[in-house]
């Protein structure tokens, strides 16, 4: 299968640069990535691509984006977004769709809180950002940062599979680096924001709410409750996957996203 191309350009938005890369034509669709970063050429991301155009920024302060002093929250995170979204041309029609794996999946529910019209379509993907009421989210803290995202697939051959066996000195460095990033925003309360449950009820954009059947990272009862305060969405469970479904389940995850973006 090949592989698209794909394009890259560095924004300068609230007083830091955002990296920013893009592939595909068609509705344009903003996919947020992970808190451990997300590896390049990920099958999810062309599988996507051939169908849409999609944008996947680095977060600020995570792998190629620059850190801002300033930020100190998820919020911050989301008000950046919107800012990107208002420079780029493709978007700026409105018929945008944001997708959110993970940490990014919280980020996407923060903005469509902001503009509770403004996305054509909401895709939650194993979403931080809603304390759950039995379990817990995993505390990356008490993890050495390899054992956090070995912790995140459902089968070890799939972690294998996108990071090798033993993934390179540049990746652990990374991971180190964004997880400081995720301590210095989602600290205190750890991954979660009070006030979301709150504010989601009036979001009017469909959703969909996708989770790994076995996300040892967040339980899946946080993706029951993002499907039960969202007014207009659905939850959607896809087996054999952990918290990284986009890696792990990369062609089921595309087929649920595309269905649903490209749904009247």
């Amino acid at each position: 299968m090949t592989t698209l191309p794909w394009t890259s350009e560095t924004l300068p938005i609230a007083g830091a640069t955002l990296h920013v890369t893009r592939a595909g034509t068609g509705a344009p669709v903003l996919v947020l990535h992970h808190d451990i970063g997300t590896p390049e050429g990920l099958p999810f991301y062309d599988a996507l691509a051939r169908d849409h155009t999609v944008l996947l920024p680095s977060h600020p302060g995570y792998d190629k984006s620059e850190r801002p002093a300033w930020m100190r929250s998820v919020r911050d995170a989301a008000v950046v977004y919107q800012s990107l979204l208002a420079r780029i041309e493709a978007t700026r029609g409105g018929d945008v769709s944001v997708v959110g794996p993970g940490f990014g999946g919280w980020i996407a529910a923060e903005m469509a809180t902001m503009s509770p019209r403004a996305f054509r379509r909401l895709v939650l993907v194993n979403a931080m950002g809603i304390k759950p009421e039995q379990g817990q989210i995993a505390e990356q803290a008490l993890l050495s940062y390899i054992d956090y995202v070995r912790l995140g697939f459902a089968d070890a051959g799939a972690f294998a599979r996108v990071y090798g066996a033993e993934p390179p000195t540049a990746t652990l460095e990374q991971w180190d680096l964004n997880r400081e990033m995720t301590f210095r925003i989602a600290w205190k309360p750890y991954m979660y924001n009070p006030t979301l449950p709150h504010l989601l009820g009036g979001v009017t954009t469909p959703a969909l709410v996708v989770w790994g059947r076995d996300d040892r990272i967040v339980p899946l009862e946080c993706g029951e409750r993002f499907a039960k305060a969202l007014p207009h969405a659905r939850l959607e469970i896809v087996e054999r996957a952990g918290h990284f479904v986009d890696m792990e389940q990369p062609d089921e995850l595309a087929r649920l996203v595309g269905a649903f973006v490209r749904a009247a």
